[in-house]
């Protein structure tokens, strides 16, 4: 039969694909299929042989990688790229992350050793038979615990008192046999242990490279570092991947040959997007370890990575960051507008003219945007907080750098009248940052603030102390993120929203 020389035929053409093969019939003028090598005539025969298509979207890119460029060119639009995305694509799913989402709300118990879950079944049914406790073996224990440190691990790399409890009260509520009898909540001795057990097992990480915790291994140096304690890096806003190892099989060098040819692709008219997100996905390790352990300026940045100031990867490198869309900003805002507008209209302003300017705006039209942006614009007031350090409205006419002089951290409202707080256009909306505009034409303050915090979340830039408390309850109220630890003015706003 014709298989036996499919695989020949196959290894010709370099594709491992399914195919049929077709002789060009003389009687026919044409080709028609072959079942079987018999048919061919003895003399010299014209052969098609034709690749079936699959679906896997692995076997296309291993094809194409095989075809000549010139052939590649006319069925890619990748082509024109100084790297195909496919040349990108084992990097394209994992970028040596290994955090895919928060802390969850009720931990999961990991599955132990065999053995280990023998000997807790057998005394989980004790303890509801006879209310029996289990005798652990210091062996046994050990296992059990690293097990939880290799699961912590998974979601956080710096967990706190608070989750250690959550984690040794989901260990006793799934198996309570392993309720310690001398502590009131049963768990107590277990919290503890894990907290033991996770330092060790992170000594461990970093005694074998780990970056993300190497990089706080010397606290003390020699030259300009002697007898100084270094500034420990680590996630202080619920980063998932905060700083992780580079890519499998990648160094600095050829990371840095990726950014190098995706600058030059920003320089284009029409950039090739698909090419840009391929290679910020790439190059998200060497991008992190530049940010957190060199803490360059914003302005060398905006030069290293164009792409990074854009809306579009912003969005996506805050879930590579952080595990979670961005947009969940606009979700969690809504859910808060109504009672977070009554709680304004309350609350006596009478001194704070703006305040009462912005309410009065409102009541003219009061569209879901206006609302928004009015919620925006009010909460550093409700927080007892100053706005005008971080929004500053300018008419077209004046000169733009009057207004940003000074300014480390906001966001920059060209509008015709500066005295209207809900306008119902803006001319331009720019964010800046150390004296510099690093976005513009954001179009409205709601999105100013979501490519705020996300420039602030990606640049490991700290929230400016005179407007902590309404950056906090941005993140931790209106996106979600660390929202189980919040101060005691932001918990109180909290109660608030939810009563």
């Amino acid at each position: 039969m014709i298989n036996s020389g499919k695989s020949e035929l196959t290894a010709i053409f370099f594709s491992s694909k399914p195919s049929c093969s077709r002789q060009n019939h003389e009687d026919f003028k044409d080709f028609c299929n072959l079942t079987c090598v018999e048919d061919l005539p003895k003399d010299k025969v014209t052969l098609q042989v034709i690749f079936c298509p699959v679906s896997s979207d692995s076997s296309l890119d291993t094809f194409s990688s095989a075809v000549p460029s010139s052939l590649a060119a006319s069925s890619s639009a990748h082509s024109s790229s100084p790297t195909t995305s496919s040349s990108l694509s084992s990097q394209t799913e994992c970028f040596a992350g290994r955090r895919s989402q928060q802390w969850p709300a009720y931990f999961p118990i990991p599955t132990f050793s065999y053995d280990v879950e023998l000997k807790l079944r057998q005394g989980n049914d004790a303890f509801r038979e006879s209310g029996a406790l289990l005798s652990i073996s210091r062996d046994m224990k050990s296992q059990i615990l690293l097990k939880l440190a290799e699961t912590i691990y998974s979601f956080m790399t710096y967990p706190t008192l608070e989750h250690f409890g959550c984690v040794a009260k989901a260990l006793v509520e799934k198996h309570p046999c392993l309720t310690e009898p001398g502590s009131t909540s049963g768990w107590y001795g277990w919290k503890h242990s894990i907290k033991f057990k996770m330092g060790n097992y992170r000594q461990k990480l970093k005694g074998v490279g780990c970056r993300e915790l190497e990089v706080n291994s010397e606290k003390r140096g020699a030259g300009d570092t002697r007898g100084k304690r270094n500034k420990v890096k680590k996630p202080r806003r619920s980063e998932t991947n905060f700083l992780p190892d580079l890519p499998q099989g990648r160094d600095s060098r050829s990371l840095e040959e990726d950014r190098e040819k995706m600058v030059q692709e920003m320089k284009k008219t029409t950039p090739n997007l698909a090419y840009i997100d391929d290679a910020m996905n790439a190059t998200y390790a060497l991008r992190r370890q530049e940010i957190v352990e060199e803490e360059p300026p914003v302005a060398e940045m905006r030069v290293r990575w164009p792409a990074l100031f854009t809306e579009r990867q912003i969005a996506k490198e805050f879930t590579r960051l952080t595990s979670m869309d961005i947009n969940k900003f606009y979700e969690g805002l809504d859910s808060h507008l109504h009672k977070l507008l009554q709680l304004f209209r309350l609350k006596r302003f009478e001194e704070v003219q703006d305040m009462t300017s912005l309410m009065e705006s409102l009541d003219k039209d009061a569209s879901n945007q206006r609302k928004r942006a009015a919620a925006l614009q009010g909460l550093p007031w409700y927080m007892k907080e100053n706005p005008s350090t971080l929004m500053k409205r300018c008419e077209p006419t004046d000169p733009g750098e009057d207004f940003i002089k000074g300014m480390v951290i906001g966001i920059l409202l060209v509008v015709e009248d500066v005295k209207e707080p809900l306008p119902v256009s803006y001319n331009d909306v720019a964010i800046v940052i150390e004296e510099k505009i690093v976005m513009r034409h954001l179009g409205d303050v709601p999105n100013a603030f979501v490519n705020l915090m996300g420039l602030l979340y990606m640049l490991n830039l700290d929230y400016p102390k005179e407007m902590k408390y309404t950056f906090e309850v941005i993140q931790r109220l209106f996106m979600g993120i660390g929202s189980e630890m919040c101060t005691s003015r932001v918990h109180s706003l909290k109660n608030k929203l939810l009563s």
